[in-house]
């Protein structure tokens, strides 16, 4: 393995038999390998047809996510937008709106899916930062026969931008939705991660939501996967709309299997990735031309500006990918590191390094 100047170990390597790299990946937290016991565990799992109901590991896994959040009945979904979008068609009749803060998932990074599988509208709420009681009350619309029904309230715990939002807030918003006679639905991609920025049981989260989706392939390592959980009558809808999007999978187990490992495992270890982020933020808080969003740095994600021009910024990922760094490239003004179980500490000190060297050209 080669070295870089001496001091920090060069993140790429080339086996000659192989020819395999290794590559720091810090373009987000779905990038991790499964890790050797997931492996193990998906090889020797036991399988059945899961649409039919008989995949013992799946069984498994959907009764263990279910204790954990706290709700009656889990369901997996080949992806987290799969389970976003079967909760809204779950919840809501066509023509009704779904409200949701203006930098929502479903919003931004599904693809228009609302209005395309689910008929409804979205009302985008300009929160700045996360959907307040005092944002939402005014959006519930009246019984008027000239406007839309509101059908659903979407919240996000973790938000897109990394912010964690308070249980006090989670709570005053679902009573508030539930005293107009709201469902709330959670997009918690990133549900333990918010768990462990809070120092909570997972399920304080859930208790103020009537169903919730959360990732198994985000910052736990699974290769495949996410989790929808509410009320048993919830679920027996929404696996309907699940096999109408196309999501009835039949061996289904082999991917359980590994979702079974991330629960049991790699949820306690986050922490680990929230400490690396904050390093990271520090440390590239003090390069010159860089501006961390410190206040934004709450669990793995990391977001700061450059102040070069618009040539350096654009070419930053391939100057990068040159020294064995993947990182993504800049996106409403921002850039975006994310640690996870695959980069160490020491890793995040190569990256600094060679930012700091790019910097300085």
């Amino acid at each position: 393995m080669e070295t870089g100047g001496g001091q920090y170990p060069v993140a790429c390597f080339v086996l000659k038999e192989k020819k395999a790299m290794r590559y720091i990946d810090i373009r987000s937290d779905t990038v991790t390998q499964p890790t050797q016991r997931m492996r193990d565990e998906m090889y020797k799992a036991v399988v059945g047809d899961d649409v039919q109901r008989d995949d013992p590991t799946m069984n498994k896994l959907e009764k263990l996510a279910a204790r954990m959040v706290g709700k009656e009945a889990a369901m997996f979904t080949p992806s987290g937008t799969m389970g976003n979008q079967v909760s809204i068609m779950t919840h809501t009749r066509r023509g009704d709106e779904v409200i949701c803060g203006e930098m929502s998932h479903i919003v931004i990074h599904e693809v228009g899916a609302p209005a395309v599988l689910s008929g409804v509208m979205v009302r985008t709420i300009k929160t700045g930062d996360y959907l307040r009681p005092e944002q939402l009350a005014p959006a519930i619309r009246p019984d008027d026969i000239h406007m839309p029904h509101t059908g659903l309230v979407e919240v996000e715990n973790p938000t897109a931008t990394g912010l964690v939002v308070p249980l006090e807030v989670m709570r005053q918003n679902y009573e508030l939705a539930h005293q107009a006679g709201l469902p709330v639905h959670l997009d918690g991609a990133r549900l333990f991660n918010a768990a462990t920025a809070l120092g909570c049981d997972v399920k304080e989260i859930t208790q103020y939501c009537d169903s919730v989706m959360f990732c198994l392939s985000k910052g736990l390592c699974a290769p495949v996967g996410s989790i929808v959980a509410g009320s048993r009558e919830f679920i027996d809808r929404a696996r309907k709309n699940r096999k109408l999007l196309g999501g009835g999978l039949r061996q289904a187990g082999f991917l359980a299997a590994a979702g079974i490992v991330a629960l049991e495992e790699m949820t306690g270890r986050l922490q680990e990735d929230h400490d690396n982020a904050r390093y990271m933020a520090v440390e590239l808080n003090k390069l010159d031309g860089i501006q961390v969003d410190m206040e934004s740095v709450q669990i793995s994600m990391v977001f700061f500006t450059i102040d070069r021009d618009a040539a350096f910024i654009e070419a930053l990922p391939a100057k990068m990918l040159e020294k064995g760094i993947k990182i993504s490239g800049i996106e409403d003004g921002m850039f975006r590191f994310v640690t996870n179980h695959d980069v160490s500490r020491e890793d995040v000190d190569y990256v600094l390094a060679c930012m700091k060297d790019l910097l300085a050209q």
